[in-house]
């Protein structure tokens, strides 16, 4: 993989990641009170994460067109380290040493999956 499809790869693992603490957000905002469909008409915190994982749709095809999806899937796990990490950031959610730990596993797992391949 060159340095333009790694950032591309970054770049859409990241984007999923906020994308998911936006849905967070949208979620704290809905009540039990309001009808469904008013509250995901005007809840801005949804319509964004949408717009974020449109453009993570985008940036990933883009990059299949040029990478193959067994080298280039793996790489989505790492939203399963970033979105703990930005939770506990922007959010002040708990964060874990099991969290820390898993994390870790991930990491290792993913360059497993493609470290060597990459290269080539």
């Amino acid at each position: 993989m060159s340095l333009q499809q790694y950032a591309l790869t970054i770049s859409t693992v990241l984007a999923l990641a906020v994308g998911q603490v936006l849905f967070k957000l949208a979620a704290r905002n809905m009540v039990d009170a309001a009808p469904l469909v008013q509250q995901i008409l005007f809840n801005g915190h949804l319509w964004v994460a949408l717009a974020v994982y449109a453009v993570a749709t985008a940036f990933w095809i883009v990059l299949l067109r040029h990478i193959p999806l067994a080298l280039a899937y793996p790489f989505v796990a790492l939203a399963f380290f970033f979105v703990p990490l930005l939770g506990h950031w922007l959010l002040q959610e708990p964060l874990r040493w099991q969290n820390m730990v898993g994390g870790m596993f991930i990491l290792l797992g993913v360059w497993i999956s493609v470290g060597w391949k990459t290269r080539t």
